[in-house]
């Protein structure tokens, strides 16, 4: 292959590089609809995380309070037993009444501290119930919408394979220190590593070449001519 042959393939493994590179770009770009979806489950899940981790604090305290709720009421129970068997006199009679009255109004602290949790606990499990039914509701929209994107997946990376095998035996025909050069180029500038240039001016960065520049560039010949300005490769395309 002749050396302006080798510039123009390497400017045809560019084109092949850039659709490799608009790939890659499609492949991490999510559908809107998914992008939804996923957003409406992680709220869902926080939501739902939140609730139960509330519900489960709630429902702490209720055992706490219902465990001295059960305390009080047998040490009444207890109390009244042995003021039966044992209170003998008055003085005993009210040593049992005035113990009694005070456990009396420790249940009703407690079942007042109740009523409230056991409320709570009602609207935190029909929240949680709720959210799980949103869940299952979503469950196969976002299932239908994560396999049409995993076969997005799938074309995008079954048409890029297909490129960079053609790009693999394109480039074996160019010498290799121009593609490695042109490689190194490429990567620091934007993925454009060999331009054109019309009416003196580089494609690249727009800046006038100097005469000399595009005479040499217009032959075609290695080592390839670079844009004084950018660095990138010249080339000149013929109809």
């Amino acid at each position: 292959m002749n050396e302006s042959g080798q510039l123009e393939r390497l400017y045809q493994v560019q084109q092949l590089d850039l659709e490799l590179d608009r790939l890659t770009q499609q492949e991490s770009e999510i559908a809107v609809e998914l992008k939804e979806a996923r957003a409406q489950q992680e709220r869902i899940n926080n939501d739902l995380e939140d609730a139960e981790i509330t519900l489960e604090g709630v429902e702490k305290q209720i055992r706490r309070l219902e465990l001295d709720l059960a305390t009080s009421q047998e040490q009444i129970a207890r109390n009244k037993a042995e003021q039966d068997r044992n209170a003998t006199n008055a003085k005993l009679q009210s040593q049992y009444e005035n113990v009694i009255q005070q456990l009396g109004e420790r249940v009703t602290d407690y079942e007042e501290a109740l009523a409230p949790l056991y409320e709570r606990q009602t609207t935190l499990q029909e929240r949680a119930r709720e959210l799980r039914s949103e869940h299952r509701s979503l469950r196969p929209t976002l299932g239908s919408l994560e396999d049409a994107d995993e076969a997005r997946i799938v074309a995008l990376r079954a048409e890029g394979q297909e490129r960079r095998e053609r790009r693999r035996d394109m480039a074996a025909a160019i010498e290799s220190r121009l593609v490695k050069e042109y490689e190194l180029i490429r990567r620091s500038k934007k993925g454009v590593g060999i331009v054109t240039f019309e009416g003196g001016r580089c494609k690249g960065c727009n800046v006038v070449l100097p005469t000399n520049v595009q005479q040499r560039a217009a032959l075609g010949r290695l080592p390839a001519v670079k844009c004084p300005s950018c660095g990138r490769f010249l080339i000149k395309l013929h109809d």
